[in-house]
């Protein structure tokens, strides 16, 4: 049942983890180089792994709480890219040199709201389930 809203959300997930980290930028040295998530090898490897694993979830309709663990799998993943970015954000020097950070780096919040109403539509899926299953 891929038409159900969770695949929508997944969907917006696994095109911001691996489409929009081309568009935005990470941050900015101090030489003007924009810095951008393909340029960090470790980093670029977290996206695509996000959206590989918002992918593989879309096509596991069938077990929900198969479905439900990897978009939780997803959260863990995309909070320590976030913690990374953070700690990133605090060692950029901005006393001597100007330094900016980019939009990039809010890329992994975006992922977690979709990933967050997505594992609440599949509970709600789930527990719909439960619920005709005592009916019976």
């Amino acid at each position: 049942m891929l038409q159900r809203i969770q695949t929508i959300y997944l969907l917006c997930a696994a095109g911001v983890s691996a489409g929009l980290i081309y568009v935005f930028e990470l941050w900015v040295t101090e030489d003007r180089v924009k810095v951008f998530a393909a340029d960090v090898n470790y980093v670029f490897a977290a996206f695509l792994t996000s959206a590989f694993f918002a992918l593989v979830a879309i096509f596991r309709y069938k077990n929900r709480k198969s479905q439900f663990m990897l978009g939780r799998l997803n959260i863990i993943l995309n909070f320590i890219l976030l913690g990374f970015f953070v700690y990133q954000s605090l060692n950029l020097s901005g006393e001597t040199a100007v330094s900016e950070k980019g939009i990039g780096m809010l890329l992994p919040i975006v992922s977690i709201v979709f990933l967050a109403l997505a594992n609440k539509a599949i509970k709600k899926d789930e527990d719909l389930v439960k619920s005709v299953d005592r009916l019976r």
